[in-house]
């Protein structure tokens, strides 16, 4: 992560949510790039992008018991503090999951309730209706017995085997003209979110990105070609996801980098036998 000796304008004190504490500027180098992982391979790569002044995006790993959660979302630009509200949400929904699995809760369970409550942070930052800050939300479980996910808006999560083909796992609460129908905030109204499970067959990653992403890359099987190879991730399993995640985010920046692009994976085992 980027350290910030003092604010670009005025050389005042950085905040924690990286606005200067006496001129409250912006500060442009504030989470422009951070990596994140876990104890068991999970990893998670935010970047600034090429067009954007600030990164707001962000994102969530642990490892409870045994499950591994991982929590994405993505600041809605025409909002005020868009970027505090992705840090929240991620916040709040991450703790949210990890308690209430770890209190035995089904998962589906604690993903409805760490979205509700995620959505009552960030509308708890707004100073009125008309100046509501606003993010998107997906989260993502996994765990022997498969893999869950939640979300409110555009941002995604997609199965990605290591063998086979894999397959988005949310569909975007947009309507047209791409515009969202759905989001975390003050002016969202009551959240509804939509939960999904899987059970595969075979190993593989379950991504969570925002449309940083995967508007580079729309689909699973593009996703899975850009990822480095199977042998690759054999020969060192510690860095792989990692090294998954940089080669995603790299691909989006390469392509032009118009917005933050976020990639968080988690590692995931084969919950039922293959057919014959």
């Amino acid at each position: 992560m980027t350290e910030i000796s003092g604010c670009v304008l005025c050389g005042g004190t950085i905040a924690p949510d990286g606005y200067c504490w006496d001129c409250g500027e912006a500060q442009p180098a504030f989470r422009s790039h951070v990596e994140i992982t876990a104890d068991d391979g999970a990893a998670g790569v935010s970047d600034r992008g090429k067009r954007r002044g600030i990164n707001a995006d962000a994102m969530a790993l642990t490892t409870t018991g045994r499950w591994t959660i991982g929590v994405v979302c993505d600041g809605v630009s025409m909002s005020p503090r868009a970027e505090r509200a992705a840090q929240v949400a991620t916040e709040v929904g991450m703790t949210t999951l990890a308690a209430r699995l770890g209190a035995a809760a089904l998962p589906e369970v604690a993903l409805g309730d760490a979205a509700v409550r995620a959505s009552r942070a960030v509308t708890a930052l707004a100073a009125s209706i008309d100046a509501a800050p606003a993010c998107t939300y997906v989260a993502g479980i996994a765990g022997p017995e498969g893999i869950w996910s939640a979300w409110i808006g555009d941002s995604r999560a997609y199965w990605l085997p290591d063998a086979g083909t894999g397959m988005a796992l949310t569909e975007d609460d947009t309507g047209e003209h791409e515009a969202l129908t759905a989001w975390l905030g003050a002016d969202a109204g009551e959240p509804r979110p939509r939960i999904r499970s899987y059970r595969p067959s075979v190993p593989g990653r379950l991504l969570l990105c925002t449309d940083g992403l995967w508007r580079y890359l729309p689909d699973a099987g593009g996703l899975r070609a850009a990822l480095t190879s199977p042998s690759r991730r054999a020969s060192s399993p510690g860095s792989a996801l990692l090294e998954d995640a940089r080669t995603l985010v790299g691909h989006a920046l390469e392509a032009g980098g118009h917005d933050n692009v976020t990639a968080l994976l988690l590692p995931v085992t084969a919950s039922v036998p293959p057919a014959n």
